[in-house]
């Protein structure tokens, strides 16, 4: 698989990264073995886990995978940190609070450090330079070789990046941030794509299949054994059943039986290869499903397939999201 620079750094990941929202709650040991091992031999090297996931099922199952299954060195690890389950506050990004995650984070994966540590959101009851002195700690102590956000709008990605590069040598210069982005979810492209292209950092998309969506599989109902049928993650889903979300369905399986490929494919090749993109993160239930996401590394659109997809989906851009002379 081919790899990709993250942002403006050195570290380079497969350009296709595997999701472990589901490990350990609805995706069980055997079937994330089969995942592991289908993703490292592929070339797949980006695998993508929080502290929340499963309530930190999903790292103790990496961990023991990594630890008797595939090799650890092959492998990028990203965590998240600074999601908690207190209805009163949703994101805790206090400096104590993120580095005593990333501890029991290395904990359950079995590790002395992760590759690429994460903020999981922005926590507006925290000092942003309080929550970003974690990230430097993190890194000046070998716990974490990288360091991002996730779920950051523009003006705050711009902050924390910028705050970053006021003292080069003593602030860790963020590489990544972690977004939802697909066809379904284009929103990024107001001011966190722009921002992130501007600044050097990566983009990594979550939910690029716009949460199962895109592949086709609700055009006809709700399968019930999709996450759209499932307790935990329906809601989740039935935000892009809407009849806006059907008619860009409807246009990637136009395109992929044009091109004798699957909706799936079309769907994943396009954020791919959108500017500013490093790694998509896909989430499948089974090796099956990984394969058929994997196969996507031979597809490249054509740019009148990309223009077909980009005219039907396309956000609303006004004032003030773009430069007012183009409006």
């Amino acid at each position: 698989m081919e790899q990709r620079h993250l942002g403006r750094t050195g570290l380079r990941v497969s350009r296709i990264g595997l999701g472990t929202l589901t490990w350990g709650r609805d995706t069980d040991e055997h079937d994330a073995a089969d995942l592991l091992k289908t993703f490292w031999e592929a070339g797949g090297n980006l695998v993508d886990t929080a502290d929340v996931y499963s309530d930190g099922e999903a790292e103790y199952l990496l961990g023991r995978l990594l630890e008797g299954l595939v090799p650890r060195r092959d492998f990028v690890i990203s965590t998240k940190a600074g999601s908690v389950p207190d209805p009163d506050r949703r994101f805790n990004g206090s400096r104590g609070h993120l580095l005593a995650a990333l501890d029991a984070s290395l904990t359950r994966l079995g590790t002395d450090y992760v590759d690429l540590w994460h903020i999981h959101a922005y926590d507006p009851d925290t000092p942003l330079e309080e929550t970003l002195q974690a990230l430097d700690l993190a890194v000046a102590s070998g716990r974490a070789r990288y360091a991002g956000v996730s779920n950051f709008c523009g003006w705050q990605l711009a902050k924390a990046a910028t705050w970053q590069l006021a003292a080069t040598g003593t602030r860790t210069r963020l590489s990544s941030t972690q977004m939802e982005y697909s066809l379904l979810q284009r929103g990024v492209e107001r001011e966190v794509l722009p921002a992130a292209l501007d600044l050097g950092i990566g983009l990594l998309p979550s939910s690029p299949l716009g949460r199962g969506v895109l592949t086709g599989k609700y055009r006809d109902g709700l399968p019930p054994d999709s996450r759209g049928a499932s307790e935990h993650l329906s809601p989740f889903v039935e935000p892009y059943l809407d009849d806006t979300a059907s008619r860009i369905v409807d246009a990637v399986a136009t395109a992929a039986d044009g091109l004798a490929v699957t909706p799936l494919q079309i769907a994943l090749a396009w954020v791919r290869d959108r500017p500013g993109v490093t790694a998509p993160i896909v989430g499948t239930r089974n090796a099956q499903q990984l394969s058929a996401a994997l196969s996507v590394e031979a597809l490249s659109l054509p740019d009148e397939i990309c223009r077909a997809l980009d005219d039907v989906s396309a956000p609303v851009h006004r004032y003030p999201d773009h430069d007012w002379s183009t409006l």
